[in-house]
């Protein structure tokens, strides 16, 4: 589902913050991510007893059908061989309106596996998760450790923002938050999530009011990674002004997705992200669901 309105009305309301961000946009230059993340990669193993974290992120995963359990048998793989705890489900966890009644089906079973393990799941909300009760009841449900429509946590050095971007939501009230907790966050990593896109190769694009609300919002408070789906591909940008972001919708189906000047990598796969993070950088990898990691790609603490 496409936004509605999205001029974003609410802009105009928004007084000093909304004045804030337009007056702190700054076009800049698209930084280069990974030209020679391979290389890196070689020269530069993961030694492990250095990392501080490591997660997964999926989206639009919801269904309870044939695609959603491939990508959870890859997660569960993954995790046998490279242990984590976290997982960052991005939107659309209940397809096709929000029924919580059907989170045995579309949630406990595709991944019984990894939370028999303890495995935790943090929610945003999609799209299709508002048509029922606007989603509260998502909010509510303890599987998915949801705080709120919009929300913190953190993990040894990194702190997570989860975001509603819907319509609907409480913007205002929301960017008015987001940018007081980035302000005083002194994570060495920043780490934003939602539902919807910023830059996008797929069906639905980039959103030009994200973009303008975003982008600079990102810049000035140091967030490096936004995590996103609605769009349902993969999709890894170059560091665009201090942030990379990445699409990870292929969990459960998909939707062709073409490329931009700024995308490093995409893929039209059932997929799920997986992130090691250390001091210095997140080595972020796609994998799909022939358990094969078909995109490896290096996020730095700071781009030049």
């Amino acid at each position: 589902m496409k936004l509605k309105r999205r001029q974003f009305l609410f802009l105009s309301g928004l007084g000093a913050i909304g004045a804030g961000f337009l007056a702190s946009i700054s076009r800049g230059t698209i930084g280069q991510n990974s030209q020679q993340i391979s290389k890196v990669i070689a020269a530069n193993p993961s030694t492990k007893k250095d990392l501080l974290l490591r997660f997964v992120s999926v989206a639009d995963t919801g269904t309870g059908a044939r695609g959603q359990y491939a990508v959870a048998r890859a997660m569960a793989n993954y995790h046998s061989k490279n242990p984590y705890n976290l997982v960052i489900l991005a939107g659309d966890n209940i397809y096709t309106n929000g029924e919580i009644e059907k989170i045995n089906a579309v949630f406990e079973r595709p991944y019984a596996p990894l939370l028999k393990q303890g495995v935790k799941f943090q929610a945003a909300l999609g799209n299709h998760d508002i048509r029922t009760a606007n989603g509260d009841l998502q909010v509510k449900y303890a599987g998915f450790n949801m705080q709120g429509h919009y929300y913190t946590f953190s993990r040894n050095k990194i702190q997570f923002f989860a975001l509603d971007t819907n319509s609907n939501a409480d913007w205002i009230s929301q960017l008015n938050w987001l940018e007081k907790e980035l302000s005083r966050s002194n994570a060495t990593w920043k780490i934003v999530f939602g539902h919807h896109p910023i830059y996008a190769s797929g069906v639905y694009g980039s959103n030009p009011d994200f973009i303008q609300i975003f982008t600079p919002l990102f810049q000035k408070y140091g967030v490096q990674l936004y995590i996103n789906g609605h769009e349902h591909h993969y999709e890894r940008t170059r560091v665009i002004n201090g942030t990379t972001y990445l699409i990870c919708g292929g969990g459960a189906g998909t939707r062709s997705v073409g490329k931009n000047e700024w995308t490093e990598y995409s893929a039209e796969r059932l997929s799920f992200a997986a992130y090691e993070v250390f001091a210095d950088r997140i080595e972020v990898s796609g994998i799909d669901t022939a358990n094969r990691i078909f995109d490896q790609g290096i996020i730095p603490l700071k781009s030049a």
